[in-house]
């Protein structure tokens, strides 16, 4: 089987995993809403209703990136990972922005002599529940997301903990009606506006590398410098330079010059920039994209 088809099976498990969870949990979580009084267990619930949307752009982003190179995608279908992930981060944010937005808006009119509602029992219960559930998941998805290297099931595992760090703020507020009395409801939008401060961060930190890619931004300097290192150590190769790198979803593309001994055959030269190919992607990959161009070495030092 090759990488991709192994990769988009791991995710797809995952995510139809997280699909389920999700499904069973925001019903459950409507209905504790519902019967328990709490418009911010019904608010949680809703919130648990974005995750559908994520998996849905996971599931389908690697039906796309397993298809093989076409006529119309010389460098295979990587770029709807990314594209994938840039959107989850959006996500991530549009969440981090609206918990943020209803619990200010919570906590001035509580401020201003609006009371609160008082949730019951059956919506703290659905809180610490959906809590437990999430961090696991959470836990699961990005274990997944590291072992395939996909960014996009590893953003999509933040919203998993998003919709947890919401419910904390939720059993927080719920707990401190129920325990601490009607002076202590506003416990809830407060841990509520303090969590979409870490949503909205890691929001961030996705979308940003996301365009990054999708912008043809280069590699980290520090693996550009181990590319190099690794040219350089090829026998036959004098002066790598004009390196070029790029992501294209899980895979990365390589284009360099080399000098090589001007009194060599075309197929000597040939046969060592086939060397550097093959310990580029001994390095990095057996799907790296390399194109290596040989220049004769009549430089005067």
């Amino acid at each position: 089987m090759k990488s991709n088809d192994v990769r988009a099976a791991k995710a797809n498990k995952v995510t139809w995993i997280g699909f389920f969870t999700n499904l069973l949990l925001t019903a459950f979580k409507m209905v504790a809403g519902i019967v328990g009084q709490s418009g911010a267990m019904i608010a949680d619930a809703v919130h648990s209703l974005s995750d559908f949307i994520t998996d849905i752009v996971v599931l389908v982003s690697f039906q796309v990136i397993r298809k093989p190179i076409d006529r119309e995608h010389d460098y295979g279908h990587g770029k709807f990972e990314t594209l994938a992930t840039a959107f989850i981060g959006l996500a991530l944010l549009v969440v981090g922005v609206g918990i943020f937005w209803q619990g200010g808006k919570k906590i001035i009119l509580n401020l201003s002599g609006s009371p609160l509602e008082k949730p019951g029992n059956i919506a703290l219960i659905a809180a610490i529940i959906s809590v437990i559930l999430k961090e696991l998941l959470y836990r699961y998805t990005v274990k997944i997301g590291d072992e395939i290297s996909s960014q996009a099931v590893v953003a999509n595992a933040w919203h998993h903990r998003s919709d947890a760090f919401s419910s904390i703020g939720t059993t927080i507020g719920i707990g401190g009606a129920i325990l601490l009395g009607d002076n202590w409801r506003i416990l809830d939008p407060i841990a509520a506006v303090i969590v979409s401060f870490f949503i909205i961060k890691v929001a961030y930190s996705i979308t940003v590398v996301s365009i990054r890619e999708l912008s043809e931004g280069s590699l980290d300097d520090s693996i550009e410098s181990e590319i190099i290192e690794v040219v350089s150590n090829c026998p036959g190769i004098i002066k790598p330079h004009n390196l070029r790198t790029r992501k294209i979803g899980y895979n990365i593309a390589i284009d360099i010059h080399v000098r090589v001994d001007p009194n060599l055959s075309i197929c000597e030269a040939h046969d060592i920039a086939t060397n550097v190919e093959k310990q580029i992607r001994n390095k990095y990959g057996a799907d790296t994209f390399i194109s290596v161009h040989t220049e004769p070495n009549l430089l005067i030092e």
